[in-house]
């Protein structure tokens, strides 16, 4: 019992598990913290490709590419505030009432004769009033919401171009009297960026082309509302999995208003495509080091992680999961198959 009480594992979760009281004690500060993290990351990223690319052709500081960048970000969010707010007000208030409107008319086929009874029965004019009224309170918090992006915006900006002072500063608490606990932290703080910002990162760039791959099949297809569309489709495709199944809803609906069981099937190709593109294409580029999660899991994370964080949780839960499985030294097959490889080279060698 000594010896497990003094090992390494305990120690690391006990600090976990003293990390997790911290955020919770926090719990009113945690969409700040989530929003300086997030941003924070990401900038870095850009800044950091960004710099590499431009110094191909001319000599850049990193900190005037990333003080650039931020200008260019708080820009866009202004321009957008200002000029299309208001568009994307009106035209989501239009998208939920098209969706209310919605009925199928027994007299244009036999499945819609069928289906008719069932739709009526679930009265979805009513509960999309409730999602509206939902909304309309969450609107009245839209100051608080804009104040914590620009403070995390001044936050994550200060890290990055101080982070190397940051990073000597920090180090100086090895020599200090909490130094075991420094170091604890410094190996938590590795995975979790190496972990959770990878995953985040590629849900972000997922969401983002399919965001854009969709908008631009819908106005193919001659879709209303195509930014509020737009905005939605980015939101859901930061949820893995499920976002895409939650979306056919709407999107289904819009299409038969529109262009009756046909437009479905062109709806259903289309995601099917999209998803093709997910799983063949950007996943094994951008999430490559990461673990398959099977999507039995997947739902599970979600539904648990969305009951305790709330809709953070539909954002933030897979990271979160990839995070722990990373601390728990859980592996994907191709993860453990090339680190069989390595050590079968390295014995070749020997």
């Amino acid at each position: 019992m000594s010896n497990f009480f003094r090992s390494n594992g305990f120690k690391r979760f006990i600090i976990l598990v003293g990390i997790a009281i911290a955020l919770y004690l926090m719990r009113s500060m945690i969409n700040l913290i989530l929003l300086t993290f997030i941003i924070t990351y990401l900038m870095n990223q850009l800044a950091t490709k960004t710099t590499a690319g431009v110094r191909k052709y001319v000599p850049m500081n990193e900190k005037a590419v990333t003080v650039t960048l931020y200008l260019l970000l708080v820009a866009g969010i202004v321009a957008v505030i200002y000029k299309y707010l208001p568009v994307v007000t009106q035209q989501i208030t239009q998208l939920f009432d098209l969706i209310s409107s919605f009925n199928l008319d027994p007299d244009d086929n036999e499945i819609a004769r069928y289906l008719a009874p069932t739709f009526e029965k679930i009265e979805l004019g009513k509960y999309l009033e409730q999602g509206v009224d939902i909304t309309l309170k969450n609107i009245t918090n839209i100051g608080k919401i804009i104040l914590h992006i620009f403070i995390s915006l001044i936050l994550s900006l200060f890290i990055l171009l101080e982070k190397k002072r940051i990073t000597e500063f920090t180090a100086k608490f090895k020599e200090s009297k909490i130094g075991p606990l420094y170091d604890e932290l410094k190996y938590f703080s590795r995975i979790f960026i190496r972990s959770f910002g990878k995953v985040i990162e590629a849900q972000f760039i997922i969401a983002a082309v399919n965001c854009v791959l969709s908008v631009i099949a819908l106005s193919i297809m001659g879709f209303p509302h195509l930014i509020a569309l737009g905005i939605m489709l980015f939101i859901l495709g930061l949820v893995p999995v499920a976002g895409v199944i939650i979306s056919l809803i709407p999107l289904s609906i819009i299409a038969y208003s529109i262009g009756g069981l046909m437009y479905i099937v062109y709806i259903l190709v289309i995601v099917m495509v999209l998803h093709a593109i997910e799983a063949y294409f950007l996943n094994p580029k951008l999430m490559s080091a990461k673990t398959d999660l099977p999507i039995f899991y997947t739902f599970i994370v979600i539904l648990f992680s969305e009951h305790f964080l709330g809709v953070w949780g539909l954002i933030i839960g897979i990271p979160l999961f990839m995070f722990l499985l990373d601390i728990l030294g859980v592996t994907s097959s191709e993860d453990e198959l090339q680190k069989a490889t390595t050590v079968h080279e390295n014995k070749q060698i020997e």
